[in-house]
């Protein structure tokens, strides 16, 4: 199983445990061979696309051979006409938006480092992105998939129109499984025509200003299609006011992103923001990657990523009380807010390493008792197995559990990735 010499082992390391070998099938065949033959010598699989995305979940208890889909990256379909396509999952999210780009269209896959994550990956991550509430989650533009399956089967859901599916539409259970149920293949995508404009408004926020900010962006006759409020994170570019700074852009006609300029402008005045900058095209299109590219940035191996789930209304609350539990053990808290998604980051840290394992594990551990729960992002690979990756744990571990029995029986596909690790025997990990 040779199959692409020259990957180093060492490449593909995760939590500390390297995998005996790295392979890097050239087609759907040879990966179903590869799968197989795995599974069949009892060998503990994970799928790598970019790598951006894997520190979500626990390490894999067992891990014995890495897999890459960087050589899966064809354009498989392209039906522009009827805005569908397909492609292989090992294909980046940028290559993929550079193609349709070329018919004037595009995907919502907002992921971070797009030269370097994959399309699969991405799916598999089950992360949505700060333009979940205007245009939906990536999983919902999935029409159609091709996975293979822990013993070797090549299985298909769907196909290339949009109203394919009677039933339970099987693609969706692969987007957020993290690659523990299969290995995503191919993916078929609905596709949007492209915004005819696009434009990033940046606002430093004076004292006292934030949460009124917040919400009159909330209110806004004309929603942006990613509406953020930073406090540090200056990976994401721009200047921090005494309370952060909000990051917008909006997307749509001259006509309608020219109005929304208006509203946001009166609206965050009347909030006592005095200035706003604005970047049009490319310049708009650039400082969204750098935000995209901020949510999964670590500060060497002294940080760490939470997020919290919820209600809109409720996201500041949140990221304010994580920001505050941090402060109090002796940690600096940086904060990345979505103000229509409801989503909250909040990046720990210290500026020495060495300090750095114990303040986390003592907020870790009185997090553990907290309401809601906050779950870990990206975190050091050293330290994942001993922190609450996914918070308090899930109330169904069982029906988790059954559903990875019933599609990889031997535990061939990243075992121990999910919460209920600590309650299940090794070869049974979800």
């Amino acid at each position: 199983m040779a199959l692409a010499p020259g990957l180093d082992p060492a490449a593909f390391a995760l939590g500390g445990k390297v995998p005996l070998r790295a392979l890097a099938p050239a087609s759907i065949e040879e990966l179903a061979a590869v799968v197989k033959a795995c599974n069949e010598a009892g060998e503990a699989v994970v799928v790598f696309g970019g790598g951006t995305l894997q520190g979500i979940g626990f390490s894999p208890a067992r891990y014995n051979i890495a897999i890459s889909t960087a050589r899966l990256d064809k354009v498989l379909e392209y039906e522009f006409r009827d805005l569908t396509i397909s492609v292989e999952c090992g294909r980046s999210v940028e290559r993929l938006n550079a193609t349709l780009a070329e018919r004037g269209q595009f995907v919502p896959l907002d992921a971070p480092s797009p030269g370097l994550s994959s399309v699969g990956g991405l799916l598999a991550s089950g992360w949505s992105g700060p333009r979940r509430a205007t245009f939906g989650r990536p999983r919902d533009f999935v029409i159609g998939s091709t996975v293979v399956l822990a013993d070797g089967t090549v299985a298909k859901a769907g196909g290339m129109v949009v109203k394919n599916v009677t039933g339970y539409d099987m693609s969706k259970l692969w987007c957020g499984s993290l690659g523990t149920l299969a290995v995503l293949a191919r993916a078929n995508f609905k596709t949007l025509p492209l915004p005819e404009t696009t434009r990033v408004a940046l606002a430093a926020l004076p004292e006292r200003t934030r949460r009124r900010a917040v919400e009159h962006v909330a209110a806004l006759d004309v929603e942006p299609s990613v509406a953020i409020a930073l406090h540090g994170f200056p990976e994401a570019g721009g200047r921090d006011g005494q309370e952060g700074r909000l990051f917008l852009m909006f997307e749509g006609s001259h006509t309608l992103v020219d109005r929304a300029t208006r509203d946001l402008r009166s609206a965050i005045g009347a909030a006592g923001v005095p200035e706003t900058t604005l970047l049009d095209g490319t310049a708009a299109t650039s400082a969204f990657a750098r935000l995209l590219d901020a949510y999964g940035a670590r500060l060497g191996e002294r940080s760490l990523t939470y997020r919290s789930c919820g209600l809109p209304g409720e996201a500041l609350s949140r990221c304010d009380a994580l920001a505050h539990a941090a402060t109090r053990h002796e940690l600096h808290a940086e904060s990345l807010l979505d103000i229509l998604g409801g989503d909250a980051y909040v990046r720990v840290s210290t500026k020495l390493t060495a300090e750095f394992a114990a303040a986390v594990e003592r907020l870790d551990a009185s997090l553990g008792t907290s309401s809601p729960t906050y779950t870990i992002f990206n975190a050091p690979e050293m330290l994942r197995d001993g922190l609450k990756m996914w918070g308090n744990e899930m109330t169904s571990p069982a029906t988790q559990r059954d559903i990875k029995h019933r599609f990889d029986p031997k535990a061939t596909f990243a075992p121990g990735r999910f919460a209920g690790r600590a309650n299940c025997s090794e070869g049974k990990r979800a």
